[in-house]
């Protein structure tokens, strides 16, 4: 299915900074509308300002903590309420914790399944109608390299991730030929905020950083493919890397991970 662009009006997550600016960057300036939604409301509206001033982008701000246990009806009623109608839908917000797993804030890792789980699952659930009524739109969302081999020191992330990249998967299958363009992005260190939040270096040292906007650079050519399959892994390193997880037993993936994600242990990039 051959996206039209102009006929889409794109709801992003996580849109304030990194991945999920990227997006509506790129899809403002191949002339889709968007809907941005994230928590800190002035880098939404200063994103928004920016895509109208470039793009003559249509934009709507929506502000909205997706760790709310009812975030997919609240998001839903606030695009009713602008008279909005949604095409196509990127679950693009996340974070990660770093550390072992009895030293975790309970409260903060309940969030990080909320946001990096739950919501995406609620959202897919409230748009997905609208996204099958457009009937020529797309659902992206975006998962890990972390979803490839469990992750200590990152255990509730990456299991997060992983959860993603099935569930995704699992749709594209279940909504072929229906009108609906499904594949999860699987991005590995990328150059944003993620370090910032996790509140450490560690998560992502010695690895081999991409910019966002190469990240969705990658997104928006699988789309663009004649017949995109239910994933794609952002860089050749990283596609390298999610193929060799395929090839060896659980335990030494797990102790692969474990060594390149011990602090201290890994080269400098």
């Amino acid at each position: 299915m051959s996206i039209v662009y102009a006929d889409q009006t794109v709801l992003i997550t996580g849109a304030s900074s990194g991945i999920g600016r990227e997006f509506a960057r790129a899809l403002a300036a191949r002339g889709a509308s968007v809907v941005l939604v994230a928590r800190r409301h002035d880098l939404l509206n200063e994103l928004a300002a920016e895509l109208r001033s470039a793009h003559g982008a249509a934009v709507e701000v929506i502000p909205c903590d997706l760790a709310s246990p009812s975030t997919g009806a609240d998001l839903r009623g606030a695009v009713a309420e602008r008279n909005v109608r949604i095409t196509s839908l990127i679950n693009n917000a996340g974070f990660g914790t770093f550390g072992h797993f009895g030293d975790e804030d309970p409260e903060r890792l309940e969030r990080e399944i909320a946001v990096d789980v739950s919501a995406p699952v609620q959202l897919t659930s409230a748009f997905l109608p609208d996204l099958l009524a457009a009937g020529n739109g797309f659902l992206i969302n975006v998962a890990s390299m972390a979803a490839y081999a469990p992750t200590p020191r990152m255990a509730v992330y990456g299991a997060s991730k992983a959860f993603v990249l099935n569930f995704t998967e699992a749709l594209w299958s279940e909504l072929r030929g229906r009108g609906v363009t499904v594949f999860a992005l699987s991005p590995g260190a990328t150059d944003t905020e993620f370090n910032t939040v996790v509140g450490t270096d560690d998560a992502t040292a010695g690895a081999r950083m991409r910019s966002a906007a190469e990240v969705v650079a990658t997104a928006l050519t699988h789309l663009d493919r004649r017949s995109p399959g239910p994933s794609v892994v952002d860089g050749v390193g990283n596609r390298l890397a999610a193929a060799m997880s395929k090839l060896v037993s659980r335990r030494t993936a797990v102790v692969l991970m474990d060594r390149l994600s011990a602090p201290g242990r890994r080269r400098p990039a």
